[in-house]
């Protein structure tokens, strides 16, 4: 018996304040709300794109998220070009959020793809790219993939 063809459905995030992570997520990756609660003791939102769900958020911890443990490394989203991950990055400095890089970044020595890595409000580590036209500037991380090691 075979196993099909896997495919990652969607995301789920723990995140201390919704409504911030919502404006975050909205504003960065032009999501759409697909539904909400914002009230009471579970609070939650279904974000994204044409009615296909991309990303969960749930209000349910506290501090930042912790680097140092086993789990989610990074999320990456890919974009069409590299024309889109400029656009990502200007949003981003508009917001004041934290760019790991300066500015966008080849995957590695040699390679082509490469996009801009970045924290959100709670710390988890994003990574927006597209599969080429990175390859402008030196990969910042030598000998390694530059998005394992952020």
């Amino acid at each position: 018996m075979s196993t099909p063809a896997l495919q990652t459905g969607h995301v789920g995030l723990n995140v201390t304040d919704l409504a911030r992570s919502i404006a975050f997520y909205r504003r960065v990756f032009g999501v759409e709300v697909l539904g909400e609660q914002s009230e009471g003791d579970r609070r939650f939102a279904f974000l994204g794109h044409d009615g296909t769900l991309l990303v969960t958020l749930w209000q349910q911890s506290g501090g930042t998220f912790p680097v140092d443990r086993p789990g989610l490394h990074h999320l990456s989203f890919q974009v069409p070009d590299i024309e889109a991950v400029r656009r990502t990055e200007a949003t981003l400095r508009e917001l004041g959020a934290e760019l790991v890089y300066d500015g966008v970044v080849p995957h590695g020595e040699g390679a082509s793809s490469g996009g801009v890595f970045f924290t959100d409000p709670d710390g988890i580590r994003l990574e927006v790219y597209a599969p080429s036209g990175a390859d402008t500037v030196p990969a910042p991380t030598q000998g390694a993939p530059t998005c394992g090691f952020f």
